[in-house]
C-alpha cells in the first residue's frame, strides 16, 4: 500500500481497440462485472492516493457499462499507437504532488493488490521497480517521479521495456510467487482467464 508520506498514482491502461478479439475486451464478462471492473476492484484495493484509467477503443461503453467510482477517466483518440500513447496522455492528469506511477494493465485480471504492495515496497528511493515473476519480468510497474518525462516521450507498444532495459541495473526487480499474469488478448486467453479467476463460464463469443 501507498506509503502515508509519499503521494502515488495508479495508472490503468485499458485503451486497447482489441483488434484480435473482436468485441471490447474490456466489457467481457468477468466475476461479478467486465474484465475492466476486475482491474480497477483490484486498483482501488491498493488504495493510490490518484486512481487514472486510460480509455479509447469502445470508450462510450466503458464509460457506461463499467463502475469507475473514485476513477479519474482519460480518453486517449490515440489509442491506435500503442500503449505508450496512453501513457502520454495519462501523464497530463497525473496529481503534481504525485512521486510514484503505478503502471497496470486493464486486460490482466491476475493481478492483485499484494503484488503491487511489494513493487512499492521494493522500489524505494529507486527510478523503476518491475515484478520478477517465477518465469520473468512484467506489470505492475512502478516509476519515480524523475522518469515521468521519459514516460512522457514514449512511443509504440514496447517502448515501455526499452526503457526499463535504458535503466539496466538501477531496476529493482521484486520476487511475486507465481508465472506472469495472463493479458487476455485472444478469445483463447479469456477463456484461459475465466477457467483461472473463477469468473461465469457461460459466455458466448
Amino acid at each position: 500500500m501507498p506509503s502515508p508520506d509519499r503521494f502515488v498514482t495508479g495508472l490503468v491502461l485499458a485503451a486497447g481497440g482489441s483488434s484480435r478479439l473482436g468485441r471490447p475486451k474490456q466489457l467481457l464478462p468477468y466475476g461479478s462485472g467486465t474484465l475492466l471492473d476486475h482491474v480497477l476492484e483490484t486498483a482501488r484495493e491498493c488504495a493510490f492516493d490518484q486512481l487514472l484509467c486510460v480509455i479509447g477503443g469502445g470508450a462510450p461503453e466503458v464509460r457506461s457499462a463499467v463502475d469507475v467510482s473514485g476513477v479519474q477517466l482519460v480518453e486517449n483518440p490515440e489509442f491506435g499507437e500503442g500503449c505508450s500513447s496512453s501513457i502520454a496522455a495519462a501523464l497530463g492528469a497525473v496529481d503534481p504532488r504525485s512521486e510514484v506511477l503505478v503502471l497496470m494493465l486493464g486486460d490482466q485480471p491476475g493481478v492483485s493488490s499484494s503484488s503491487v504492495a511489494a513493487l512499492l515496497d521494493g522500489l524505494g528511493d529507486g527510478p523503476v521497480a518491475a515484478c520478477a515473476y517465477t518465469d520473468g519480468r512484467g506489470h505492475p510497474l512502478a516509476f519515480g517521479r524523475a522518469v515521468f518525462g521519459e514516460l512522457a516521450e514514449l512511443h509504440g507498444d514496447k517502448a515501455v521495456w526499452k526503457l526499463l532495459d535504458r535503466y539496466g541495473d538501477e531496476v529493482v526487480d521484486v520476487p511475486v510467487e507465481g508465472p506472469i499474469p495472463r493479458d487476455v488478448d485472444t478469445w483463447e486467453d479469456y477463456e484461459a482467464a475465466l477457467g483461472e479467476g473463477g469468473a461465469p463460464s457461460a459466455v458466448r463469443r
